[in-house]
């Protein structure tokens, strides 16, 4: 165990847990619901920015994504610069409508405004337990890639690793809530870009200059410095899958909408979308390509998920190392509490309160419910994440993927097509989800393309046809 890069990792853990505790100051002010849930709906540009950023960055980007640049070369860093658009692309289209309805509808989370706009109790609870499953899936990744951010760069063991790393989250999440979630994401940004940029400067200098670098990647394996990457990876069908997978289906995640729903004006939207666009190309570009040079640093990782905290212990000394592990932990953890709390929103709010809706002012069992949720989702997710995989970006993509092909259309066609109704999006929500459950279960790859691919085709259409046999729906309140 290294001293000296856990010290500044603890004093960081403090200072998010100090953010924290003047959240849950400032949330006694306000409703509950609204106040735990979406922080007032008092973001400004800076923030908005930052925590999509944040939320949108994971341990895929700053750990599997750079393991896979690791493996597959520099035509995976290209690879990756497709998710440029992805904030631009959130707010754009969702933005200012999706806000201003959200209000309209007094809604708190994604299945309020579903069921604002559709008026079906069972679409909300299909769209509750498709959110449950799939984040189960992707916060049991962000859980492995803290644990094992710990082991390689710490010297923590995989299990005690994952141990401080879940409870630290679950803690500063289930009690300082949105508020909490989002002023933390605004820290860890800044946290990231600047740890991202200092790696990268390290891992260049450490492999005797970019033309070194890249040399050493071409003696490795010639495949590494081409378009197309190690083993021929990145073909026509896969660059377009992952340009949907990874940028236009990002729309459609719950966990990255709500950030949409919680602005405090148009003026925040504008700033958030040009400030967002460049913090994600520069940590996407900054993250990959530290990856993939880092393999002429050192050439014979097992693990490739294990490449950043490898090399920040090589080209960093201790107590740098230290500091900047705060920059992959700070994109997992602010991932994790998101999905955190959108999961206890639709465990309480959707589920719930539809079956007790007399409960919605009862504010103390609501506290302690939401609470207690959180703390109890983490513990699960803890006993997932204890035998990990060897690569967690597949199982990232995976979870990402089931989100998209089950709310993308239903949010974008009812946001945007006045005869949309309920017909229609249980149509696309069951298509989607199930083909693309399918499709990734049996591992079918529909003329080279991966399977969000086909799931939103076929989803779109039976949205499409679903619509045509039902009644459009009269917008509600939400209460």
């Amino acid at each position: 165990m290294q001293t000296e890069v856990i010290l500044p990792l603890i004093a960081y853990l403090l200072v998010v847990f100090s953010i924290s505790l003047w959240a849950i100051r400032r949330r006694r002010q306000g409703n509950f619901l609204n106040e735990y849930f979406l922080g007032g709906r008092s973001m400004g540009g800076f923030v908005l920015a930052m925590t999509l950023t944040a939320t949108y960055i994971s341990a895929s980007s700053f750990i599997g994504g750079p393991g896979a640049a690791y493996k597959y070369g520099l035509g995976w860093v290209l690879l990756s610069m497709i998710q440029l658009p992805a904030i631009w692309l959130s707010l754009g289209i969702l933005g200012k409508k999706f806000a201003i309805l959200a209000r309209r509808y007094n809604a708190v989370t994604l299945n309020d405004m579903l069921y604002a706009r559709y008026q079906s109790r069972l679409l909300v609870w299909l769209a509750s337990l498709s959110l449950l499953v799939a984040f189960i899936g992707a916060m049991t990744v962000q859980f492995i890639g803290g644990a094992r951010l710990l082991e390689t760069a710490a010297g923590i063991p995989y299990e005690s690793g994952l141990l401080i790393f879940g409870i630290s989250i679950a803690l500063y999440t289930a009690f300082g809530g949105f508020r909490a979630s989002v002023l933390n994401d605004a820290m860890q940004g800044l946290v990231m870009l600047i740890g991202t940029l200092l790696l990268l400067v390290g891992i260049i200098h450490a492999a005797g200059g970019l033309p070194a670098a890249v040399s050493k990647l071409q003696h490795i394996d010639p495949q590494l410095v081409t378009p197309q990457g190690a083993d021929n990876i990145l073909t026509p069908s896969f660059l377009a899958s992952f340009w949907v997978l990874v940028c236009f289906g990002v729309i459609g995640l719950p966990h990255t909408a709500v950030r949409c729903i919680s602005y405090k004006d148009s003026k925040a939207v504008h700033r958030g979308m040009i400030i967002g666009t460049l913090m994600v190309g520069i940590l996407m570009l900054g993250m990959h390509l530290a990856g993939a040079l880092g393999r002429a640093v050192i050439p014979d990782l097992a693990i490739p998920d294990q490449v950043i905290p490898t090399l920040m212990v090589a080209v960093l000394p201790p107590v740098a190392a230290g500091i900047f592990l705060a920059a992959p932990m700070a994109a997992i953890m602010s991932t994790i509490n998101a999905q955190l709390l959108q999961s206890s929103a639709t465990i309480v709010k959707d589920l719930w309160l539809s079956m007790r809706p007399e409960q919605a002012t009862n504010e103390r069992r609501l506290k302690r419910m939401s609470t207690a949720i959180t703390l109890i989702l983490s513990a699960l997710l803890l006993l997932a994440a204890w035998h990990p995989p060897q690569m967690i970006i597949w199982l990232n993509l995976l979870a990402f993927g089931g989100l998209e092909a089950v709310f993308l259309w239903p949010l974008v066609l009812g946001l945007y097509w006045e005869r949309a109704n309920a017909a229609g999006a249980l149509s696309a929500m069951i298509s989607g989800g199930v083909l693309y459950a399918l499709l990734a279960t049996l591992k079918v790859e529909v003329l080279g393309f991966h399977p969000i691919v086909p799931s939103l085709l076929v989803s779109l259409l039976c949205f499409l046809v679903g619509n045509r046999f039902g009644r459009a729906s009269v917008p509600a309140t939400v209460y």
